[in-house]
């Protein structure tokens, strides 16, 4: 049986950690190599770094800061925040990322998805997006949730699948900082409509919120951030709950 995964996220901006509350009113969370060592230890099973500022202010990731956190850990390593081209995409991953996550980029340019993933495979291409609810259905937003496009998420999210995405990293930006747990009937229309994983993203605030992400929204992994950086839930104990409620996870052998 496969894994459900718990993966803590690192938003990034001015090579800080930082955390808000649906997408405004960031606070500093610390020092992102220090905490990706940190996870690393405590038994994450793979982390994302996200640039949330780059695409905004029309920058490139900051690759330095990705080699140094890369260097740290030994568990599979998510970056994303202004990537928008495959030579870009080969650069973040020869500094020590294992896949890349890419949102602005592709609802400009679907093709990049296929491009990425015919140079470096589907399983290191994540398509990231971020949806929120408008009327009867959810809008996905690019530019850190700034900007809407007017394009349904369900459907584009069969569409990424289509031209070669790997794995769907899908946040919630209306419960996104929230902790009132995650968009779990976003979570189940989505995994009615692709075969590849999908991240659970926005909204974590307990343990059983994390248990429902898999139980009912079918997530095949929780992401989380404040948490997980403020110690709320230490990711031992969420993994030692979710493996007493018969749910799969990677314990530690120490």
């Amino acid at each position: 049986m496969l894994t459900k995964r718990i993966i803590p996220c690192l938003d990034i901006k001015d090579g800080r950690t930082v955390k808000g509350v649906n997408f405004e009113g960031l606070r500093d969370a610390g020092d992102p190599v220090e905490l990706a060592q940190r996870y690393t230890q405590e038994g994450a099973d793979e982390l994302v770094f996200l640039d949330i500022t780059a695409t905004k202010e029309k920058r490139r990731t900051l690759v330095k800061l990705v080699s140094e956190i890369a260097a740290t850990i030994n568990i599979p390593f998510t970056v994303g925040g202004g990537i928008k081209s495959v030579s870009e995409i080969e650069e973040i991953l020869k500094s020590g990322a294992d896949k890349v996550s890419l949102n602005s980029a592709i609802v400009r340019d679907p093709d990049l998805i296929t491009r990425a993933s015919d140079a470096f495979g589907s399983q290191a291409v994540v398509a990231a997006v971020d949806a929120k609810r408008v009327g009867d259905h959810w809008e996905v937003f690019v530019k850190g949730g700034s900007e809407p496009t007017g394009l349904d998420a369900l459907e584009w999210i069969e569409k990424t699948e289509n031209l070669g995405a790997g794995e769907i990293l899908l946040t919630s930006m209306d419960r996104d900082g929230t902790k009132s747990g995650f968009d779990l009937e976003l979570l189940a229309e989505v995994n009615k409509r692709v075969t590849i994983p999908v991240i659970a993203s926005g909204g974590a605030g307990t343990i059983q919120h994390c248990c429902d992400a898999i139980e009912i929204g079918k997530a095949d992994a929780v992401l989380a951030a404040s948490i997980f950086h403020f110690r709320e839930i230490e990711i031992h104990d969420l993994k030692k709950l979710m493996a007493k409620n018969g749910i799969a996870v990677r314990t530690l052998t120490t």
